[in-house]
């Protein structure tokens, strides 16, 4: 479990998150208290820190090869647990239903908290590191599967013709 805390140019941020056996993501992001179910800037800021953040840890300790892609958000994010708060000054919401934050330059400001809590996780080589990088190659590899060819069956196949 990550929990950080932190005020960037009168901006408060906060974010807690924590990997799971599970698949699914599940993530809740709230603007001033107010639960932004469409999430918005500061949603967008923390899971791009987060796939940064794994991408250079899994690289940083050859868990990924040159030659190997990064991991997209969908597999850094696979089995996450997380909620990203943030009290601003001056909010802009979507709509007058204020399912979305729209602030960019909270986007900015929330990409650089995470970094800061993760430093535990990915500094250096850590047991969860590792733990979380084999989660995403997991999900990776299951996310390409259906892209490779069947090479086993295909020359099989060739080789009765």
């Amino acid at each position: 479990m990550v929990h950080v805390e932190q005020d960037l140019e009168g901006t408060g941020i906060e974010v807690a998150l924590q990997y799971t056996d599970a698949y699914a993501e599940s993530v809740y992001s709230f603007a001033n208290t107010i639960n932004t179910v469409d999430g918005g800037t500061h949603l967008t800021g923390m899971r791009a820190a987060i796939t940064r953040i794994i991408n250079d840890y899994a690289r940083k300790n050859g868990l990924l090869k040159d030659a190997d892609p990064n991991f997209s958000g969908d597999d850094t994010r696979e089995g996450l647990t997380a909620i990203v708060s943030i009290k601003h000054r001056d909010p802009q919401f979507e709509s007058q239903t204020k399912v979305k934050l729209m602030n960019a330059e909270v986007q900015t400001q929330v990409q650089q908290v995470p970094g800061r809590g993760l430093r535990c996780v990915s500094g250096g080589e850590s047991e969860a590191g590792r733990a979380i990088v084999q989660k995403c190659l997991t999900s990776a590899r299951a996310r390409d599967a259906p892209r490779r060819p069947a090479t086993w069956s295909s020359a099989r196949a060739r080789w009765r013709a």
